[in-house]
């Protein structure tokens, strides 16, 4: 059960640089860093994307980054920090997700995490996503990923 502490909402422009941070901090380690302040402003700004925040009071503790297509959401970036894992945070957040997608009209949602990740990759599994593919050396030719996807309207 997620903490009454613990709120959902829309990122705002100023969330733009605590998002980038962790991004780069949690999820590109390793792999140089491409989810800068104004790429994620961007994100935030474009019609065809969600950007959404989980905070614990005004904190930022997790966020997601869906774009969405005609059919389709692409996941593009996921996390939530490691002091509040474990705590129904990113299964909440999946939720937002997959019920915001679903009131588009969208059917399916599709993501990637490290091959390597297998933490992330159970997460997916507990959430109904299941591994599609895998793709050598999807992270900047570095690390390789595996594609996971999960039809909502199944």
């Amino acid at each position: 059960m997620l903490d009454s502490t613990i709120k959902i909402r829309l990122a705002s422009p100023q969330d733009a640089h605590r998002i980038a941070a962790m991004s780069r901090d949690l999820i590109e380690q390793g792999l140089g860093w491409s989810w800068k302040d104004e790429r994620v402003l961007r994100s935030i700004r474009d019609k065809d994307t969600n950007v959404a925040v989980a905070c614990d009071a005004s904190m930022p503790v997790g966020f997601g980054i869906m774009k969405y297509k005609e059919e389709e959401g692409h996941l593009m970036l996921f996390a939530v920090r490691d002091s509040h894992r474990r705590r129904g945070i990113g299964s909440t957040l999946m939720a937002w997700f997959e019920r915001t997608a679903l009131v588009a009209g969208i059917g399916v949602i599709r993501l990637e995490a490290r091959l390597a990740n297998g933490e992330a990759r159970a997460f997916y599994h507990r959430l109904g996503y299941a591994e599609i593919k895998i793709v050598r050396g999807y992270y900047c030719g570095v690390e390789s990923a595996v594609r996971l996807a999960k039809d909502l309207w199944a």
